[in-house]
């Protein structure tokens, strides 16, 4: 097996979405987004055997310390699964080994990262690479919606009926003002732990600009009973799965349960659209109430040079302490204003 590289211009991006393993991530629509946010030069590649073509890969290089490495995704991006859209019986484990190859003879990369939803542990292994995990929470549609509310932990769906009886009503939004909206609640919630988020405004106002229209997205806006917005959120969805990509809410009006009712009617939306699995992401104990399975996806990573591996940790472990110190800094910042 080997890779051959595609020019983007002319990808059949209809044929590969029409693949089973297919994530709204590798969309034309969300690498515009990833295009658009990031200094990354798109790779779209395929997978062949002789004249055969077995499946592809969507990734992008990027340069860090003037080194181009391939990720798919990489670290803050703020996308989750890349990888692979492979035929049925080919392994996962084989694409990953002569995607190494690709990377560094082909593409001259000195870094190779990937997360797949369908690679697995063993796979990771067999090919040699390095292994993390992203932790979360996946919540199955696929069951009744009476089922799926049963599922939710007690105080969740006691709060879910308490945003009800509060007058809190969730709508979805297409206006320009949400992004600013929603950024504005996340700056709060980021600043409760002393953080700063780890994205800027733009971040919000490109996706929603990209894939907002291709009618992958769903934003939620949560109004108390004064009308007044309190707390908003952003799904993205395709083929099976609907994503949680991020949501806020002002301090204030936490007692309303605005959160519980945007998570809720966001499952509701896309469980009726055919997703029949609400993956929530990566972290965030607070997810488990919601009724969904812990699961560990596989991060593949592998390095040309041993140095770089470590490296990576190191600039990792220096990203959040940067995070936290600005955090601290505004929060300091905001006591002498007032």
């Amino acid at each position: 097996m080997f890779f051959e590289r595609l020019d983007p211009a002319s990808v059949n991006w209809a044929h590969l979405d029409s693949f089973h393993d297919r994530t709204i991530f590798q969309t034309r629509a969300w690498l515009d987004f990833i295009a658009a946010t990031q200094r990354v030069e798109l790779v779209v590649a395929a997978l062949r055997e002789e004249r055969e073509t077995l499946g592809y890969f969507t990734g992008g290089i990027v340069r860090k310390l003037g080194l181009p490495m391939l990720g798919s995704p990489f670290p803050g991006w703020t996308s989750s699964y890349l990888g692979f859209n492979l035929l049925p019986g080919i392994s996962r484990a084989a694409a990953l080994q002569a995607l190494a190859d690709f990377a560094f003879r082909d593409l001259n990369c000195v870094h190779l990262e990937l997360m797949d939803r369908r690679l697995t542990e063993a796979e990771v292994r067999q090919a040699g690479f390095d292994l993390g995990y992203l932790r979360g929470y996946e919540v199955d549609l696929g069951q009744s919606e009476e089922q799926v509310f049963a599922n939710l932990k007690d105080d969740c769906r006691w709060r879910i009926r308490k945003a009800a009886k509060s007058g809190v009503v969730v709508e979805e939004a297409s206006d320009a003002a949400f992004a600013d909206e929603y950024y504005e609640q996340l700056i709060e919630v980021f600043a409760r732990r002393r953080l700063t988020p780890t994205y800027d405004r733009r971040r919000v106002r490109a996706l929603i600009e990209h894939v907002h229209p291709a009618g992958l997205l769903l934003l939620l806006r949560a109004r108390d009973a004064a009308g007044r917005s309190i707390a908003t959120g952003i799904f993205p969805a395709m083929n099976d799965t609907a994503y949680y990509w991020g949501g806020a809410s002002w301090r204030a009006s936490q007692s309303l349960s605005p959160n519980e009712a945007i998570q809720w009617y966001a499952m509701r939306y896309w469980k009726a659209r055919g997703m029949t699995r609400y993956d929530m992401g990566g972290g965030g104990n607070y997810k488990a109430k919601y009724g969904g399975a812990a699961i560990a996806v596989p991060w593949a990573r592998k390095s040309k040079y041993a140095i770089l591996a470590k490296q990576r940790d190191r600039a990792k472990r220096l990203f959040w302490f940067t995070k936290r110190l600005a955090g601290r800094i505004s929060t300091a910042s905001s006591g002498e204003r007032g």
